[in-house]
């Protein structure tokens, strides 16, 4: 038995006994904390080997396990419907974000809301004994019937749509963004800055029924760091002048500094740096100077997450509820590569609303995003970032500390996908997912047994993750990965990688190992049906 095992029966036998107990006077089972960042980059938390200031986000990695290998959808209204479900987002009704139906039809998969061929999970742990928790982005239906509140969550203050700006409720489209409290939609309170307002909000609902002996879970949502990257003014330039050797060569630091602090090895080489992007010495002065004050203000925007999950831990401890609380910090998909402002169908929204001078970025009046050469480099050591299907868009920042957890400054490359804190959270409340055919079992696994030390892994080799999104497809087995690039889909542009070897998907082995690629083909054609995909051709 070796020591990390030893460590994790030590826990095991001193946390698991109470799991399951829901009808416990003293109910001794753990709360949960879920802390999701909105397109945070793989490569840019300080435990990752990162620049950026983030020492409460850091001590939960110190305290806990840093995934290397956690796998999410490349956008985030998928993964969010993945993450409560347990099930693929065909399956879980987000085919495609923001989407309803195709070509005006309704189309099964295509709801835009969490269907009902799934039961989200936090509607279980309710039924189970669990307050239940939400703040901040929704993004899986406005409609009250599709809200947080019929989704379980006992205490809810969301935004309804996939983003918006952080200080008021104009948003990025005509109409600006919704906001519901539990029942009812309310008004933005202008001036408040979004992470703030939420954590403020989760630390009210947690401290409402802190003595009343029931377990908690919470979900926080944060929309930072996705775009606009604004911040409070007293963060506007504690990272100025760190960025002005520009994003390529960001890019070769943050490779090397997560080989540095261990999370990829040192065996693996950075891929080909994408072309379509202009080389930072091409750029002119005021190029450079705008483009380096991109990346200030999203550390700036990073700092003060971490800042405000500091906050959080800082509730727990103060009120003896951090020790019995499993804490999750997670990325929702890879950093995002777009600019609204510059392309794209709210063009003339935001540049009539927003002034993006170099003197106003990063305040309420701009709108400026991170852009495809930053998150280029926040994506390292993969390829692409968010929207795609190769890894750079679906691998994400994972920190996992506190009950249950036996590792302690642990950094693990096991294979996991958002698909399994479902199960894993249904299991540590003891609740039952419906197995009576009314709704389509779960695809994810608990990883409990993982955590704990009972187990050294969470899936086998033969477990399958398949995914479709707007013209995105990829599938995997093992370390076997079929991918396309670029929309449109059509199954000639897949191209069949072995991620042991290759993680940065840059060989091609479709030619090579041609029985491998067409039995990948294959297994895609039978889990797409399986999973309901529907392809343009299908139509």
């Amino acid at each position: 038995m070796n020591l990390r095992t030893t460590l994790c029966l030590i826990v095991l036998l001193s946390v698991s006994p109470a799991w399951g107990q829901s009808g416990a006077t003293d109910d001794k089972r753990p709360n949960i904390l879920l802390i999701v960042a909105d397109d945070l980059g793989y490569a840019d938390l300080g435990a990752y080997g990162s620049d950026i200031n983030t020492p409460n986000i850091d001590e939960l990695a110190a305290r806990g396990m840093l995934l290397t290998q956690f796998h999410t959808a490349p956008s985030c209204g998928p993964t969010r419907a993945m993450l409560l479900s347990g099930n693929n987002n065909h399956v879980a009704g987000t085919a495609r974000q923001n989407t309803t139906g195709v070509a005006g039809w309704p189309v099964r998969g295509y709801e835009n809301y969490l269907s009902d061929r799934i039961v989200p999970f936090p509607r279980l742990l309710q039924e189970a004994g669990y307050h239940t928790y939400t703040v901040g982005k929704w993004h899986l239906g406005v409609a009250a019937e599709h809200s947080p509140r019929a989704a379980g969550f006992s205490r809810a203050f969301n935004m309804l749509k996939g983003a918006g700006t952080h200080f008021d409720a104009k948003g990025f489209m005509v109409g600006g963004s919704k906001y519901r409290l539990d029942d009812d939609l309310v008004e933005y309170p202008v001036g408040r800055y979004s992470t703030d307002l939420y954590t403020d909000r989760l630390i009210e609902f947690i401290d409402s029924n802190k003595h009343d002996g029931k377990p908690f879970f919470a979900y926080a949502a944060y929309t930072s760091p996705h775009w606009p990257l604004q911040v409070p003014d007293e963060y506007l330039d504690i990272y100025a002048g760190q960025y002005d050797d520009g994003y390529d060569a960001l890019r070769l630091k943050r490779f090397n500094s997560l080989q540095e602090a261990g999370v990829v090895p040192l065996s693996w080489e950075l891929p080909p740096r994408n072309d379509a992007i202009t080389r930072w010495e091409k750029l002119d002065n005021d190029q450079k100077r705008r483009e380096s004050r991109k990346m200030e203000l999203y550390a700036a925007m990073l700092d003060n997450l971490d800042d405000h999950v500091g906050r959080l831990i800082d509730y727990l401890r103060k009120h003896d509820l951090y020790d019995n609380t499993l804490i999750i910090f997670m990325s929702d998909n890879g950093p995002d590569g777009g600019d609204f402002y510059r392309e794209g169908p709210f063009v003339e929204y935001l540049q009539a609303n927003f002034d993006n001078a170099y003197e106003k970025m990063g305040t309420a009046e701009s709108f400026v995003s991170y852009d495809a050469p930053w998150a280029e480099a926040g994506s390292a050591p993969f390829q692409k970032f968010k929207t795609y299907s190769r890894e750079g868009g679906i691998v994400a920042p994972m920190i996992i500390a506190g009950a249950g957890v036996a590792a302690h400054g642990i950094i693990d490359s096991t294979y996991l996908t958002v698909m399994d804190l479902a199960p894993t959270f249904l299991e540590i409340a003891g609740a039952k997912y419906p197995e009576d055919g009314s709704v389509q079992p779960m695809l994810g696994e608990s990883i409990n047994r993982f955590l704990t030390g009972e187990s050294e892994s969470i899936h086998d080799d033969n477990y399958v993750s398949t995914q479709y999104h707007a013209g995105h497809a990829f599938m995997r087995q093992g370390n076997w990965k079929i991918a396309n690039l670029e929309p449109p889909f059509d199954e000639s542009g897949f191209e069949l990688f072995n991620l042991s070897d290759d993680p940065g998907e840059t060989s091609n082995l479709a030619d090579a190992e041609p029985e491998k690629f067409a039995e990948m083909v294959a297994l895609w054609r039978v889990e797409r049906k399986k999973l309901g995909i529907i392809l343009p051709q299908d139509l």
